[in-house]
């Protein structure tokens, strides 16, 4: 058995997916691994330019979109190693987080996922991690109070006040890179398919958790997340594909009763950006620019959030 298989999901990335590749093989160093890319039926010539470029990295091509979770778990059933990484198509490898990933689960035998530090693609810091999505981490978020610097526990579901410079356990791990034991795998299963994209990765975590197995982020390197790859072209379609998928989660895990406090806390969260934007644009008196463009996005969002009930699939949107 070989020590990690690399797993990336690609659809209309090819040119993030061809960086995100390249950096991958060249940040494996003497690890044993195997790199699998299951594209999601791609028009942008991703499919070609893998099978020319690539030839080393295993291609699974589906003929439909089949969404995040369903195609990570088509690359899961075939996958040898002993560890298994959930990587974003539109991320970069830096140095030698792999080896130092694989090394750290060896150390850790109680660790079922793990994640590393995540930059931007202008070097800062990506606050990724964070503590499960309930109604009340989601209501902090919506009321504002994550924002103050004190005190810590207001910001307790993304968790800004931590550097990620140090180990840490947490609740959520976040798909961009996330390191998985087999062992785990075999014992809560893949992923859910019920999720099309965002919420997948929670309830993994919750999961693992639930069986007794450590959810933790470890600073043994660093990786660049540019974010939002594969979903540009989504504009508020996006907003909505994540509220069901917080949602579903909360649902899920929670029943029927957290599943509704959360669409109404993301709904509130919705109008009220659409509100306060409009404010602000009154005040200063044009709808031009960046805030007339936010009024209009949070407020197709909160028209069309009837849609988002749900275990956390693409449904109508």
């Amino acid at each position: 058995m070989i020590d990690l298989s690399i797993v990336i999901v690609s659809y209309n990335t090819l040119r993030l997916t061809r960086e995100c590749i390249d950096s991958t093989l060249r940040g494996l160093g003497k690890l044993s691994a195997e790199v699998i890319v299951v594209d999601n039926h791609s028009t942008d010539g991703s499919v070609e330019m893998i099978l020319g470029e690539f030839p080393s990295v295993r291609l699974i091509e589906n003929a439909t979109n089949a969404g995040f979770a369903a195609a990570n778990n088509q690359a899961l059933r075939v996958a040898v190693g002993r560890h298994l990484l959930l990587l974003n198509s539109d991320t970069v490898v830096l140095g030698d987080v792999l080896d130092k990933s694989v090394e750290y689960m060896d150390g850790n035998p109680g660790v079922a996922v793990m994640g590393c530090r995540v930059l931007n693609g202008d070097g800062s810091l990506q606050h990724t991690c964070s503590m499960f999505p309930s109604p009340l981490n989601l209501g902090l978020m919506t009321l504002g109070v994550d924002r103050l610097g004190w005190p810590a526990w207001l910001n307790r579901y993304r968790m800004t006040h931590w550097d990620r410079r140090e180990e840490r356990e947490v609740e959520v791990v976040t798909g961009c890179y996330m390191l998985i034991r087999r062992e785990a795998l075999e014992e809560v299963g893949g992923l859910d398919e019920g999720f099309f994209f965002y919420g997948e990765e929670t309830d993994w975590c919750r999961r693992c958790g639930d069986a007794g197995w450590g959810v933790r982020f470890a600073p043994v390197g660093e990786i660049v997340h540019y974010g939002s790859g594969s979903c540009r072209s989504l504009n508020y379609r996006r907003d909505l594909l994540l509220s069901r998928g917080l949602i579903g989660v909360n649902r899920k895990h929670g029943g029927v009763v957290a599943g509704a406090a959360t669409w109404v806390v993301l709904l509130v969260f919705n109008v009220s950006r659409c509100v306060g934007y409009a404010a602000r644009c009154a005040v200063r008196g044009g709808w031009a620019g960046s805030g007339g463009g936010r009024v209009s996005h949070f407020a197709r969002v909160s028209m069309s959030f009837h849609t988002v009930w749900g275990r956390g699939t693409a449904g109508g949107l």
